[in-house]
Formats: structure tokens, C-alpha cells, sequence
């Protein structure tokens, strides 16, 4: 493993997710993600916009879309690292400045989305899982977190 600080281990219903963080592509939002993985912010939350070669997306407690932390919207850190499979994305509304705690992990490339959505992280191991997600706009039953820990809190 790299470096545990800078580590998630996400257990989903489908099984065990490793993502390497970037807190040199984007140290505000991986410590937004580091925060609310330690508080168990997104423990037990769905996948609740999944879609076939895209993405799924998660980060909302309401399931909806529509939710997200009690902490403040983060300012972008809008980076040239590309949305390619495995990478993870600050999800966010029209506005650039309101990424919250919603987050998506990309399937198949999605280059159209480089430099206007803040990558913060990659899947390093359980790309075969994460593949494995219900689809769905809304998803029905959908998966979810069962989990999600900073690596260096979970020894």
C-alpha cells in the first residue's frame, strides 16, 4: 500500500474498493473525503446515480442527489489529471464552487469532463467491483458504502 495517510479502503456491497488520494491534484477535497470518512459520513450511503460506461455516484446521505455534509461547499481545484476508468471526481452542481461530499468513480474514459470537475483520487484495487454496481438513474435497491476508512485509521 502507498502511502496509509493517503489511502481509502471503501467496502461497498459489492466488495473491497482501494483509492489512492491526490492531495498533490486537489489537497482541499482529499481532505474533505479524509474528514467525512472519519466522522462516518458515508457509511451505509447508496450509489445513487449509476450509469453503464460512465460513472457511479455516491456521496449523498438523502440518496437523491440532492444532499450532502454539514461543512461548508469547497472552492474547485480543477486539475489536468484525466477522467479516465478508475479515476475518482468531486461531483457538483452548475455552480464550480460547490463540490460538497458527493463523489463519482469513472468507468470508461470521460475526457469531456477534464479540467471542469476536481479529481481528488484512483482506484487502485476493486475496479472489478466497483464494475459490478447496479445501474440506475435513480438506482433501485441500490448498492452502497457499507464503509469507508482512511487506511492509516483502520490498522
Amino acid at each position: 500500500m502507498a502511502d496509509p495517510e493517503n489511502t481509502i479502503i471503501m467496502e461497498t456491497t459489492k466488495g473491497r474498493v482501494v483509492i489512492e488520494l491526490r492531495p498533490d491534484l486537489a489537497p482541499n477535497h482529499v481532505e474533505r473525503i479524509k474528514t467525512l470518512a472519519r466522522q462516518g459520513f458515508y457509511d451505509n450511503v447508496p450509489f445513487h446515480r449509476v450509469i453503464e460506461g460512465f460513472m457511479a455516484q455516491t456521496g449523498d446521505p438523502t440518496g437523491t442527489g440532492t444532499g450532502g455534509s454539514d461543512l461548508p461547499d469547497l472552492k474547485a481545484e480543477f486539475n489536468a489529471e484525466p477522467h479516465v476508468r478508475g479515476v475518482c471526481s468531486m461531483a457538483r452542481t452548475n455552480q464550480p464552487h460547490s463540490a460538497n461530499s458527493q463523489f463519482f468513480i469513472v468507468f470508461d474514459d470521460a475526457r469531456f469532463l477534464d479540467k471542469q470537475y476536481t479529481v481528488w483520487g484512483k482506484v487502485t484495487e476493486g475496479m472489478e467491483n466497483v464494475d459490478k454496481i447496479k445501474r440506475g438513474e435513480p438506482v433501485r435497491d441500490p448498492d452502497r458504502i457499507v464503509s469507508m476508512k482512511v487506511a492509516a485509521d483502520a490498522a
